[in-house]
């Protein structure tokens, strides 16, 4: 008898105990990549308010100084052939009260906070365009080089303490600003991701030939397409493409080179959507501006 009822203790005391409660929080980790080819010429005003809004998103949609406590969202932006220009980590600082004079630009952190830290991420970005230019380099293997070898990506965590559980989530947003185009040196020794003018004809002359829009002449001949490099770390990452120089359209006399449906720009979103979707990307967006 006495058993029993101890038993029966144990198993109230436990059917009684709380209950485990379990969070999902989000965050951003922004990366804007820069392709410092002869593109630039055309664009760089361009490329740097562009670059200005995405950080007006991170500060104000992300981080949102004075509403939201303990974020812990990223930023960051580098050109193609580099490592990592600048870049601002929220998670950075582990203390929540110091986390928050930080992002609200108070107290020890009132002249060094995020506004200025947002200031410093600015001028760092106008530097490298006006004094990097990397022709001729290989785009898409220096971004894949990235997502699987350096730091690029955040992955999923989580904490407990033994009861509750708190799942931290990433979104990992890729910002490319190119014309498009995969120009780059050395062709002959490795063509595996070149994508440039006479590439673009062979699809608008299969298109004609064929009478097919460009989505469907990429699926009846795969060899027009990219080579595609699958990657479990590509489910976690929206690709946005900001393409910023379209060389068929006359910018003087606002006409297009080519019909509608056959533009280079046409043709190279195409490419890029099917390469992206294919890898495993998690969203892509093309944007022409």
């Amino acid at each position: 008898m006495k058993n029993i009822f101890t038993v029966c203790s144990i198993v109230i005391l436990v059917t009684c105990g709380p209950a485990p409660e379990n969070k999902n929080l989000s965050y951003k980790n922004i990366v804007i990549l820069s392709d410092m080819s002869s593109r630039i010429n055309n664009t760089p005003p361009k490329d740097i308010d562009e670059i200005h809004k995405i950080l007006e998103y991170f500060k104000n949609e992300c981080v949102k100084p004075g509403e939201k406590i303990g974020d812990k969202s990223s930023i960051s932006f580098s050109a193609f052939s580099e490592k990592n220009s600048t870049s601002i980590d929220i998670n950075q600082i582990k203390n929540l009260g110091e986390k928050q004079r930080f992002i609200n630009s108070t107290g020890e952190y009132k002249n060094s906070g995020l506004i200025q830290r947002i200031e410093d991420f600015e001028k760092s970005v106008r530097k490298v365009y006006a004094t990097t230019k990397n022709p001729g380099l290989d785009l898409i293997s220096v971004l894949i080089e990235k997502i699987e070898n350096e730091p690029t990506i955040k992955q999923n965590t989580f904490v407990t303490d033994g009861v509750d559980t708190t799942f931290i989530n990433y979104e990992n947003d890729i910002y490319i600003f190119t014309d498009g185009y995969l120009e780059y040196l050395n062709k002959s020794g490795n063509n595996q991701f070149y994508f440039g003018i006479p590439e673009i004809e062979k699809i608008r002359q299969f298109c004609k030939i064929n009478s097919v829009d460009i989505s469907t002449a990429l699926d009846m001949n795969s060899s027009l397409s990219l080579q595609t490099i699958k990657s479990k770390k590509n489910k976690h990452i929206n690709l946005h493409i900001l393409e910023t120089h379209e060389r068929d359209f006359d910018t003087k006399n606002q006409t297009y080179k080519y019909p509608k449906g056959l533009r280079d720009n046409e043709i190279l979103e195409a490419v890029w959507r099917k390469w992206a979707k294919e890898s495993g990307f998690n969203n892509f967006e093309w944007k022409k501006y």
